[in-house]
């Protein structure tokens, strides 16, 4: 009898038509997967298969704009979702929530966008959870209460959904049952079937895998969905590669980005177009072809294109790859290369006017702490040589030891993202703000440029809006250092780092409008017209007997209608 291994996720809904969507799920043998709607709706697809795992996201046609309906899943013809007994009791019924899209009554509908970064998976319910309640169970604990309670439109998560290099001590367990943890990489994940243990352990959780059924999601992932650093410089890659056990971690972990990941964010017309999809598809077995796919993307990352375009009504959502796009000569460093960088622009500025809030996703914050900014600028000048080898070998050291491998560690790209940023927010056509999105540095804030004497602002309001983690930890010193980062003493003391490495000034001065916020927590847009509301909610423990909760710390509005 066929089970449902994990999922369902929903993945994609259209904002175009309202009446499409896609669903994920994993099964425990080959089958045909169904999705059936309360409305009518409903979608077929088999499963393919990689590495003795069986998968299939099932295009969800004929859906009514403008309504919810809840929908169930089965697995050739028997349901397996929700799931039978007390635990599919739990929770309301998993629903597809479709806009009033193209619309006259309503042509350009609200949107909610919930956003954050660095989950850990959450800890048994009978063991002690070292970091803290969880912002996702959190949110999925509160809209399972309270039926009125707002639900996202979408929720952005902006990277390390899982953790390849940091396991729990069950998947510790698990993995020293399996083979010798003595030998590399350790307590480390070393190939496909062990990834599938993260993403087992994050999405079996009980309130998130409720969460992921019913709220459309969207992801791009960041270092330690395949180890922390990843692609922090040339010379970092080439010790990796000379590992016995990289190539096959590296190759397992976007093996296993494009099937847990990756799809999901493509529309089905993508998804119809896609070559890879297509021939995985086809086989009885696509671990071969997938496989090879991970090579030639791992060998030339310019061959293909992680990041991708969402559109939500009069929203753009630019989702950004930074990890492995990124030029890594020291002479021509770039966060993207050459082509990723054409398609972040022509996505950012095709059909002016034809969007009011412009998002740009970004795993790494664009506008950091002003003495983290100057430090990475400083230390990439180091290594590129401005203050020659031995300067060099120690910028190197630094670099990996202190993480400094953001935007500001790519000087030429932060500059060309600055001017894009500026030139998407002109005009009079401009939308009423750019916002970049981002998480990585485990804690929140808001920060907003300022524009140099003799250079025309932008007409958007332009601000960089961080949130991380979403379940995870930050030591007391580095909190500290952050908060000091953000000082007049720290912008000293940046400014004096940046003259030693003849690293000159940014393009734009920048200054924390909010936070710095410590904790497990998630930040929400609401974008509405030209108005935009930003709210940042965190996850609190419950007094002894009462469940954790969310706890609004911050609510603004950033822009009006009038804007």
């Amino acid at each position: 009898m066929t089970a449902l291994r994990l999922g369902p996720l929903l993945r994609y809904v259209d904002w175009e038509t309202g009446e499409n969507a896609t669903i994920w799920v994993e099964s425990d043998r080959p089958c045909t997967a169904e999705v059936r709607c309360e409305d009518g709706a409903k979608g077929t697809s088999p499963t393919f298969q990689i590495a003795g795992h069986h998968y299939a996201l099932v295009p969800v046609t004929g859906l009514t704009p403008g309504a919810t309906t809840a929908y169930e899943v089965f697995l050739d013809g028997r349901r397996v979702w929700p799931l039978d007994g007390p635990e599919g009791s739990r929770f309301p019924a998993s629903t597809i929530s479709t806009p009033h899209a193209g619309s006259p009554e309503a042509p350009s509908p609200a949107v909610t966008v919930s956003f954050g970064s660095c989950r850990w998976s959450a800890a048994p319910a009978d063991e002690h959870d070292p970091v803290g309640p969880d912002a996702l169970d959190t949110l999925a604990a509160k809209l399972a209460a309270d039926p009125t309670a707002v639900r996202p439109d979408v929720l952005l998560l902006l990277g390390d959904q899982v953790y390849a290099d940091e396991t729990s001590k069950a998947t510790r367990r698990w993995l020293a049952a399996r083979r010798d943890l003595s030998e590399p990489p350790g307590a480390e994940v070393a190939d496909y079937e062990e990834y599938t243990r993260l993403y087992d352990e994050s999405w079996l959780d009980p309130e998130v895998r409720w969460l992921l059924s019913t709220v459309p999601n969207c992801m791009i992932f960041d270092d330690h969905d395949l180890i922390d650093d990843w692609n922090t410089s040339a010379s970092w890659l080439a010790e990796m590669r000379a590992t016995p056990w990289w190539q096959e971690r590296v190759l397992s972990g976007l093996m296993s980005y494009w099937v847990y990941q990756h799809l999901g964010n493509l529309s089905p017309a993508a998804l119809e177009a896609d070559e890879l999809y297509a021939a995985v598809r086809a086989t009885p077995d696509g671990t071969v072809r997938l496989r090879r796919f991970a090579a030639e993307a791992d060998a030339d990352p310019a061959c293909v294109r992680w990041s991708y375009r969402r559109d939500f009504g009069r929203t753009r959502l630019l989702m950004v790859d930074t990890r492995a796009a990124r030029v890594l000569d020291e002479q021509q460093r770039a966060m993207l290369d050459a082509d990723e960088a054409r398609w972040l622009r022509d996505a950012a500025l095709e059909g002016p006017g034809s969007y009011d809030h412009l998002l740009i996703g970004t795993s790494l914050p664009w506008l950091l702490p002003p003495l983290i900014h100057d430090a990475e600028s400083w230390n990439a000048a180091l290594c590129r040589g401005e203050r020659g080898a031995r300067w060099a070998r120690f910028g190197e050291n630094l670099r990996r030891r202190a993480d400094l491998e953001h935007w500001a560690a790519f000087p030429a790209s932060f500059e060309q993202l600055t001017r894009l940023i500026a030139e998407a927010g002109s005009g009079e056509r401009a939308p009423a703000t750019v916002c970049v999105l981002s998480g990585d540095v485990h804690h929140a804030y808001v920060a907003e440029p300022g524009w140099p004497d003799g250079v025309a602002p932008p007409d958007a309001r332009v601000l960089q809006l961080t949130c991380s983690p979403v379940h995870n930890s930050i030591p007391r010193s580095v909190q500290l250092g952050f908060r000091f980062g953000w000082s007049g003493a720290g912008r000293w003391l940046g400014h004096a780092l940046a003259r030693h490495g003849r690293a000159g000034r940014p393009l734009v001065n920048w200054r924390r409008t909010g936070g710095p916020w410590f904790g497990n927590q998630l930040m929400t847009l609401t974008l509405s017209g030209r108005s935009a509301t930003l709210k940042l909610d965190q996850a609190r423990a419950g007094a002894a007997g009462a469940g954790d909760r969310l706890v609004t710390v911050e609510e603004r509005q950033l822009t009006t209608d009038r804007h």
